[in-house]
């Protein structure tokens, strides 16, 4: 069974204003013991402007791009990684990498299962802030004893491979994460998890 992470770098916030994927990375795991399969990063042309608040975030130019291919190129590959998952993981994947993945795959007339499991560690991680706000992925990453290099940050491959870094973390060390065809967690996973965080609160 493979878990894959996945990070979405685009030329803005919302499809709907026909903005479009310019950066995908995708992160391959064993899902039982978080072993490293394949890690995989592609841009693509979007053929259309970069809006200036996508830039400040990613730091992608369009010039960086015009040589790459267009998504629809590499849509079947991606679908195939996809399908063939027991479980997506994605920060804000709910929300964001999902719909614009769907959207996108929609364009190229390519699609995903319908009982895809997505796993959004921002949704399902909001044990990792005091006050159980929706954690950044820096805040994830912290609570679960990892370092957050903010130069790094906001690339899709780092921030991808660190998200999956977390996820088997959780997964292991208190049964968080979970999918759902796995056990319950239980009361005592969701106690140690905020028991940690308590030591190093005032760090945030």
């Amino acid at each position: 069974m493979i878990a894959v992470g996945l990070d979405l770098e685009t030329t803005g916030l919302d499809y709907k204003d026909g903005h479009r994927i310019i950066e995908i990375a995708l992160c391959a795991r064993n899902m039982t013991t978080g072993a490293t399969i394949k890690d995989l990063v592609l841009r693509f042309n979007p053929r259309r402007e970069i809006s200036v608040k996508a830039y400040e975030v990613h730091g992608i130019k369009l010039s960086d791009l015009v040589t790459e291919p267009l998504f629809s190129a590499k849509s079947s590959m991606i679908a195939s990684i996809l399908n063939n998952a027991a479980v997506v993981v994605a920060h804000n994947g709910l929300g964001f990498d999902k719909p614009f993945m769907e959207h996108e795959m929609a364009l190229s007339g390519v699609k995903l299962r319908q009982d895809l499991i997505w796993l959004d560690t921002m949704l399902h991680g909001l044990w990792a802030t005091q006050d159980g706000k929706r954690p950044t992925l820096r805040e994830l990453a912290f609570s679960l004893g990892f370092e957050y290099d903010e130069e790094k940050a906001h690339g899709a491959l780092y921030d991808t491979q660190l998200m999956m870094d977390c996820f088997f973390s959780a997964r292991k060390r208190y049964g968080l994460f979970q999918l759902p065809n796995e056990e319950e967690i239980t009361a005592d996973g969701w106690d140690d998890a905020r028991a940690e965080l308590s030591s190093v609160a005032g760090c945030f």
